[in-house]
């Protein structure tokens, strides 16, 4: 598929780099790098060997950073008189031991970087692989195309290193293939030296920032245009631009609307919708994206959509949106490791034939590597997408403080069970007579719309006075102890308000409950407004009916 309009987004400013590829005016890939965060993948580092773990066939390496690095043994070079590759990490490496190792994959939660030793440079055209002696060429180029750049990279390299030819290597002149060569080697050469005057650990090589990384792989006759924010930025990818492909210096473009950049082509948009789990199908389906550690699981709904003719027409358009959907997603989001996506059913193999053909179809415009198994007999498409950041939910979110990354807290009912059986076992250890119990503000509400059962059935198994008040400074789970002594000292705490006090409030949000009352609060003390329900967002006159610690009672007052 062509795409009509191919551009380059890139934003930076003094916290982060963000760089979006859109197709047709969609936002297709996002890559975003934080300053005090930068991906580390392609960088060289002069590491020493830790530990190594038979068991795992593996070697832990450290690089001078916080985590030490995970090398396993297929990821280690062979010495070049070796015959045959051993078998064992314990036979390749061996503690305290010095290698030269390249980042493949950033630390992700408690793991720390993937590791190799076959290390590569890559240029606008050429990857250079110091320890290799290959001559590669892109699969991607058509037939005549790989012929001509491997007679060229043949006569071009040296025979102790290895090239390998890259897909903007297409129809360019061998002047500027040779250019390229010679700036990796000089690259090389640089990196030698640090070696050489650098302790152990220490980083001898470093990947450019986002914007020149990605301009350097993507950006080629395919792409309209690069618009930026950053002035700056611009220079340095038109000087890079005028050393490598001087005809596509002036595709660069530097934004100048008033409003933000992200913000005019609708891009901050886009990634909102791409930190959420639901994500809407043009006919009206939707996907559910659920994320976890091991695997991410998508579910293709009809949703509002009821088609026109036949069910499996209706289902069939739905999953054909979904492939199309599903891919973007993953591209955004950078979603790697195992995929399984849950289409909806089909009875025809025609209908899964295509739905499949269009998924491959879609697979093919992702540059990241991607393993489609065929569709399951329970009508699931399993696949494997190549991970190698933490994606941009790792990027720009962290786990709930409430759920802790479960997706679900206690509901008030449980949480007051709970705290109730808790306090029974904090009386039984206490020589106080009275207390004052902090509690969410919703369990608060409870116990004041329970009718004092809760509190009854505390003062009956543990024959102590407990009086409750809303704190929204704590999880709904939790409770806390403000105060606690006799009972004349605990009755005499004063509350915000009195019965038969009249007040005017501002009514917040419906009951939890009992959606004909309404709640207003003074500070986190709770006031339910008998029938207020529907007066949100309004000011009422009421009159306090009942006060106890956890809540008040009010009606409205009639004038």
């Amino acid at each position: 598929m062509i795409f009509l309009d191919k551009q380059l987004v890139i934003s930076v400013d003094g916290m982060e780099s963000r760089v979006a590829v859109l197709e047709d005016k969609w936002l297709a890939e996002l890559y975003v790098e934080r300053q005090d965060a930068r991906s580390i993948v392609g960088s060289i580092f002069k590491g020493r060997v830790e530990n190594v773990l038979p068991g795992m066939d593996a070697a832990f390496v450290d690089i001078g950073l916080g985590k030490n690095g995970f090398l396993y043994v297929d990821e280690v070079s062979l010495p070049e008189d070796s015959d045959s590759r051993p078998r064992k990490i314990s036979q390749l490496l061996k503690p305290g031991q010095e290698l030269l190792v390249q980042v493949v994959k950033d630390a992700m939660g408690s793991k720390g970087p993937r590791l190799t030793t076959q290390l590569s440079i890559p240029g606008r055209y050429l990857v250079y692989v110091p320890d290799g002696k290959m001559c590669g060429v892109s699969r991607r180029l058509s037939d005549k195309e790989r012929q001509r750049l491997r007679r060229l990279c043949r006569d071009l390299k040296p025979d102790d290193v290895g090239v390998i030819v890259r897909t903007a290597a297409e129809g360019v002149e061998d002047k500027a293939i040779s250019g390229d060569l010679r700036f990796l080697e000089n690259v090389w050469s640089t990196v030698q030296r640090r070696i050489e005057d650098l302790e152990t650990p220490a980083s001898v090589y470093s990947e450019a920032e986002l914007p020149m990384r990605v301009v350097r792989d993507l950006f080629n006759e395919d792409f309209s245009r690069i618009l930026l924010d950053d002035q700056e930025t611009a220079r340095r990818l038109e000087g890079f631009l005028q050393a490598t492909t001087p005809e596509l210096v002036g595709r660069v473009e530097t934004h100048q609307g008033a409003k933000p950049l992200f913000d005019a082509y609708g891009i901050e948009e886009e990634i909102s919708k791409a930190l959420k789990s639901k994500v809407d199908l043009p006919s009206g389906g939707s996907l559910i994206i659920e994320q976890t550690e091991a695997m991410t699981v998508v579910d293709v709904n009809t949703g509002r959509y009821v088609g026109r003719k036949r069910l499996e027409d209706t289902i069939v358009k739905t999953n054909l949106e979904a492939c199309r959907e599903v891919v973007r997603q993953m591209r955004v989001r950078d979603i790697g490791g195992i995929i399984v996506i849950d289409f909806i059913d089909m009875s025809r193999k025609g209908n899964r034939e295509q739905v499949l053909k269009t998924l491959d179809e879609e697979l093919g415009k992702d540059r990241t590597k991607t393993y489609v198994v065929e569709l399951s007999p329970l009508g699931l498409v399993e696949m494997t997408r190549q991970n190698v950041t933490d994606g941009l939910r790792g990027t720009m979110t962290v786990p709930c403080p409430t759920c802790k990354g479960a997706g679900v807290v206690l509901s008030p009912q449980t949480a007051a069970v709970n705290i109730e059986r808790r306090l029974v076992g904090l009386a039984e250890s206490s020589t106080s007579q009275a207390f004052v119990v902090d509690v969410h503000p919703s369990v608060a509400d409870l116990i004041a719309r329970d009718g004092g059962n809760i509190v009854q059935r505390l003062e009956k198994a543990t024959g102590r006075l407990f009086m409750f008040e809303g704190a929204s400074y704590l999880p709904i789970e939790a409770h806390r102890v403000s105060a606690e002594g006799s009972r004349e000292v605990i009755q005499g705490i004063a509350l915000p308000v009195t019965a038969g006090q009249e007040l005017t409030l501002r009514v917040e949000e419906k009951h939890i409950y009992n959606g004909r009352d309404g709640v207003a609060r003074i500070g986190d003390y709770c006031v339910v407004v008998i029938d207020g329900g529907d007066r949100i967002g309004s000011e009422v006159s009421v009159v306090v009916e009942e006060a106890t610690s956890a809540c008040a009672l009010a009606h409205l007052q009639v004038k």
